[in-house]
């Protein structure tokens, strides 16, 4: 399979993941508009995402994908099973732990980390508390699920651990469609959609737990251990975490501070939402098919390779991207008010 035909089995699962993240959002947007509960929906949101992207989509996966490749090439399958379960031992232990602290220090962390203008706002702050309470959950699920999606894309199985985020989006669809169905209020709403944000991590792990045994990968429980292949990881993974959360921790403090004004923590994640699409369409697929394949050029000895994987990479994402950022940029104002402009979400801020 050409390196174009593999961005584009990614970029197909990807986009239909993106396109249907629209619907979502267009429903939430008119069932909600950017009212006192989508700022509380987008900001517990925000929590567990953000320790998703940092950690397991980010960091560990940078870790992950290269030495879970190693293993492969040089051990076989057995030896990248052992691999797995020792790594599966540690994060899921970890994971536990992390879940269990977070969930009894929530209302700390809404009010002192995550949103601290809501605190002065008691039915706002509760519901955030309580929202993000039933979705920090969701992160072990995906943080799981990353890791089985680096072991899929290392064995070249590329359209599972694309398709399963449209399970996301799919469910939380559902979810609104049955809210306007039964004309549940707002505060109802945003309850079903963070118990369907949930289930959603649910059917995303499910999903990639079953590729990886139809790749011939069967992984068991190992008693959390660290082993030599363990303490690698995690040392490749702490400067992967240091430049990569940069981002995600600029993003947890523009919702920190976009909390103190009414509507603004839901338009930022409205706005995200727009650029969102040819970033994971393009650039994570590229990302995606690309790690794999340098790590085995790069281990093969093979430079040329390597450097020939890059150049590529770097042209087809120029090729996209370039003209999405232009098109952005010039048609902001129309894109908003065709995706979003409808139901509770109007131009002047209130609904119609």
């Amino acid at each position: 399979m050409s390196l174009v035909k593999k961005f584009a089995t990614v970029a197909s699962g990807t986009l239909m993941s993106r396109a249907l993240g629209f619907g979502r959002e267009m429903l939430m947007a008119a069932a909600l508009g950017t009212g006192p509960v989508a700022d509380a929906f987008n900001a517990a949101f925000q929590f567990p995402n953000t320790f998703r992207r940092l950690f397991a989509e980010g960091a560990f996966n940078a870790a992950f994908v290269p030495l879970f490749a190693k293993e492969i090439e040089t051990h076989g399958t057995e030896g990248a099973k052992r691999f797995s379960e020792e790594v599966f031992g540690v994060l899921f232990t970890a994971l536990l732990a992390l879940t269990i602290i977070m969930e009894l220090s929530m209302p700390l962390i809404v009010r002192y980390l995550v949103a601290p203008g809501f605190a002065g706002t008691p039915g706002k702050f509760d519901t955030t508390v309580t929202l993000a309470t039933i979705m920090f959950p969701y992160l072990i699920c995906m943080s799981l699920g990353a890791m089985m999606a680096g072991m899929l894309n290392s064995l070249r199985r590329y359209f599972a651990a694309a398709v399963a985020p449209v399970f996301l989006n799919i469910i939380l669809i559902g979810v609104l469609a049955y809210a306007w169905y039964k004309g549940s209020d707002a505060l109802t709403v945003g309850y079903g959609l963070s118990w369907g944000v949930l289930a959603a991590g649910l059917v995303q792990l499910a999903i990639v737990w079953v590729a990886v045994r139809h790749a011939g990968i069967s992984i068991g429980f190992r008693r959390p251990k660290m082993t030599p292949a363990v303490k690698r990881l995690l040392i490749l993974a702490l400067p992967a975490a240091i430049t990569g959360g940069i981002t995600q921790i600029n993003q947890l403090i523009g919702t920190a501070i976009a909390s103190a004004q009414n509507s603004a923590v839901s338009s930022l994640a409205y706005a995200d939402r727009i650029y969102q699409l040819p970033l994971g369409v393009v650039g994570v697929a590229v990302a995606i098919v690309l790690l794999p394949e340098l790590s085995r050029a790069l281990k093969s000895g093979n430079l040329i390779e390597a450097a020939n994987l890059q150049n590529r990479s770097v042209e087809f994402t120029l090729f996209l991207t370039l003209p999405a950022a232009a098109a952005l940029w010039v048609m902001s104002e129309p894109i908003v008010r065709l995706v979003y402009e409808r139901g509770a979400f109007a131009a002047n801020g209130s609904p119609p």
